[in-house]
């Protein structure tokens, strides 16, 4: 089941409002062509997902009305180097304006907490289709099958783009790997939700199997950090190109088949939000019918980006696995400050954490976890000039 990008938008949660007389002001000044004598000037919230808190702007007449994005940093206290808006804010303008990446435009950027009560930025509003479900309820097996090598060539564009060409190339630590490990201890114990003892067996793991390739660079790049298909607009039209991709909070510099188990886990795990449950992916469940396997996914984005990453390919993974669980463990640390943007499900997303832990350890102890070969009848290689990596 799809949903346009205008029907995402709710009440604004009362914990993240702000001055909207601020903000105006602000948005005439730093915004081009932003309407200076508007009859409407309107903000909802964007109610999806568990990060920085978004919000519609729709200004202007009657006859005649604009919108915008603005993405905040939550109020309240949080960890140092969470919700940095500002970096979301640096690599969207680099890639928007220097390669092909479908990125929304961003206008300006906010650095003074006091306009509004925490930093922001203002971009462009996508007027598109997400699909909130992976699994593309409602959509036929053509379409599902497309959606998902859709993705996967997104994530290749992106992963081809040149960080030192487009003033990226110092945007993080290719082997910034153990923040995460701060994070979660910096989210549990003393106060905080209970640690799990065997997020500690896993860092242990994860610590003892780095892949030798990390250690080279060869698969150092932009991270997106949080692919996935929720996370892509299509176009409201042409089926099915992605326009947009979104939620760039956790980008980064580092190696990127990381992103791409990340992209992928949803065949190692199902996360259900609605039951606050995690549960067997679609490589034991079963896929929907047209939905790719993973070996398929994992071939269309090789094609276009990268060697076939069936070495390594468990602790990719397990990383995804370990590293999702440390979010889920920060969210909820956030809900019980009362700072979580997601609302009532940022309550059990500790059990989330948990359950994540859980199917890490027992992934560990596969002894095959992807095919030595990318399948034979996989798709025709995409090679992007590097005009139109850099553009």
């Amino acid at each position: 089941m799809e949903k346009r990008t205008s029907d995402l938008f709710g009440t604004v949660n009362p914990r993240q409002g702000f001055d909207l007389n601020a903000l105006f002001r602000y948005a005439c000044s730093n915004v081009e062509g932003f309407p200076l004598n508007p009859s409407k000037f309107d903000i909802s919230q964007f109610g999806h997902g568990q990060s920085n808190p978004t919000f519609l702007i729709e200004v202007g007449s009657r006859d005649s009305v604009k919108k915008y994005v603005l993405r905040k940093r939550p109020h309240g206290k949080m960890l140092e180097s969470a919700h940095a808006v500002d970096r979301e804010f640096q690599v969207l303008q680099a890639l928007g304006v220097h390669t092909q990446v479908p990125v929304p435009k961003v206008f300006c950027l906010c650095m003074d907490p006091n306009v509004i009560g925490s930093l922001f930025y203002i971009m462009e509003f996508l007027d598109g289709r997400i699909f909130l479900d992976s699994k593309l309820p409602g959509v036929n097996a053509g379409r599902r099958r497309e959606i998902y090598l859709e993705s996967a060539r997104t994530l290749a564009k992106l992963h081809s783009a040149n960080v030192d060409a487009i003033g990226l190339g110092k945007y993080g630590r290719r082997d910034n790997y153990w923040r995460w490990a701060k994070q979660y201890v910096a989210s549990t114990g003393e106060g905080k939700p209970d640690r799990n003892p065997k997020m500690f067996d896993l860092i242990a793991w994860l610590r003892q199997n780095i892949p030798r390739e990390d250690s080279s660079g060869a698969m150092a790049g932009p991270v997106h950090g949080d692919f996935r298909i929720d996370n892509l607009v299509f176009h409201p039209v042409e089926v099915d190109r992605v326009i947009g991709i979104l939620d760039w909070e956790l980008s980064t510099f580092g190696n990127q088949m990381s992103d791409v188990a990340y992209c992928c886990m949803l065949y190692t795990v199902g996360v259900d939000h609605i039951n606050s449950t995690v549960t067997n992916g679609l490589e034991y469940t079963g896929h929907p019918e047209g939905i790719p396997s993973q070996a398929e996914c994992l071939a269309e984005y090789c094609s276009v980006a990268k060697p076939w990453p069936a070495a390594a390919w468990k602790f990719y993974v397990a990383f995804s696995l370990f590293r999702g669980a440390s979010i889920y463990a920060g969210i909820h640390s956030r809900w019980l400050m009362g700072n979580a943007s997601g609302g009532k499900r940022a309550l059990h997303s500790g059990r989330m954490a948990n359950g994540l832990i859980d199917s890490a350890c027992g992934f560990l102890e596969q002894t095959s976890v992807l095919p030595e070969h990318p399948p034979s009848s996989g798709p025709v290689a995409h090679n992007y000039s590097d005009q139109e990596q850099n553009l």
